[in-house]
């Protein structure tokens, strides 16, 4: 009894530093980005401004979901979805970083793909587990279905880009190995998705059919806690 006590208060400590870590971390961003928005809007840059605006969005996602869909986000999934926006958006677009760093296009949309395959992985893990609907899936169909969640968005992305090279004039396809149509670029950005997709769609896989310990078990666990009206 005693150490399930002292498990308790660690647990509420820890989850007591990373909702103090989070919105600092927000708060210090909310400001980098409205500074940031005003310099742009009185430079004209409309393109980055957008960019910045979603960034701003992002950083608002809990409030937005716990007032129009009444879903709590956990701080885990909230800071991981900032991080990425911000090193996508901001410093990748906005401060030139794919151009800085040829890795740094390969790093995100490898990146891309663990995150989506996780993503994949929880919506159909969480439905599955849901006391509203009725699904029995099998490990290897959620797998499969993470997976190729993670391959759809990916695509959907590379669509975004091509659709706003074409339409707008911009540069989202970046010339690549003497390629300046984009196209190289393109491709391996599909790659590295699906590889990443893939890892972590089969780690998934190897997780639930062996019942080892794996990260997302938390994240579903907070999740799960912190809106028990959607679960038995």
């Amino acid at each position: 009894m005693t150490s399930q006590k002292s498990g308790s208060r660690f647990s509420k400590f820890t989850e007591l530093g990373e909702n103090r870590t989070h919105r600092i971390m927000i708060r210090v961003l909310l400001i980098v980005m409205t500074v940031e928005w005003i310099i742009l809007l009185l430079d004209e840059r409309w393109l980055s401004l957008f960019l910045v605006t979603l960034i701003i969005l992002t950083l608002f996602a809990p409030i937005i979901f716990r007032k129009r869909m009444e879903v709590e986000i956990p701080v885990e999934f909230h800071m991981t979805a900032v991080l990425f926006t911000f090193a996508s958006l901001y410093l990748g677009e906005v401060h030139s970083f794919y151009y800085r760093f040829w890795w740094w296009d390969i790093m995100l949309h490898a990146t891309a793909g663990l995150l989506m395959g996780v993503l994949g992985f929880l919506l159909v893990y969480i439905l599955n587990e849901s006391n509203k609907i009725e699904l029995h899936l099998s490990p290897g169909f959620i797998a499969l279905f993470a997976f190729l969640f993670a391959v759809t968005i990916g695509t959907m992305w590379e669509i975004f880009e091509f659709s706003m090279d074409q339409l707008f004039g911009t540069n989202m396809q970046k010339p690549m190995l003497d390629d300046p149509s984009g196209l190289t670029d393109t491709m391996w950005d599909m790659i590295v998705n699906a590889v990443g997709a893939l890892f972590i769609s089969l780690f998934a896989w190897w997780y639930m059919k062996t019942n080892q310990s794996f990260f997302v078990k938390r994240w579903i666990r907070k999740f799960i806690d912190k809106n028990p009206e959607m679960f038995s």
